[in-house]
């Protein structure tokens, strides 16, 4: 997993840019049966934040412990990843682990 929110693209041209990367991803609970689904443009903060948070009442993630991802998708636009995002939590439960399954078979942590 990209530890970093910007990628270093070097164009043959010798041209050089930085591109931040946004991503949307869920996060789950010990024994994984609540789903929280965000978006950001640092993954590896975000999720410092939600481990921060465990136990807050006064947020979704930190009253149910979602702090261990389990799926993440990258974007180059804030908007697409935004998108997605809605997509995804318009999606049943069922479809919502389809979906992790998909990438992670086993629902392993991953961070």
């Amino acid at each position: 997993m990209e530890k970093c929110s910007l990628i270093l693209v070097v164009k043959n041209t010798g041209s050089v840019f930085l591109w931040r990367m946004y991503y949307t991803y869920i996060t789950t609970n010990h024994t994984r049966n609540v789903l929280y689904i965000g978006m950001t443009n640092n993954l590896q903060r975000r999720i410092g934040e939600h481990y921060s948070n465990r136990g807050n009442p006064n947020t979704f993630a930190g009253k149910y412990f979602c702090y261990k991802l389990i799926y993440y998708e990258m974007f180059s636009t804030p908007l697409k990843a935004i998108h997605r995002e809605k997509e995804i939590k318009k999606l049943n439960r069922k479809e919502k682990f389809e979906l992790i399954k998909s990438k992670n078979p086993l629902l392993g942590f991953l961070l």
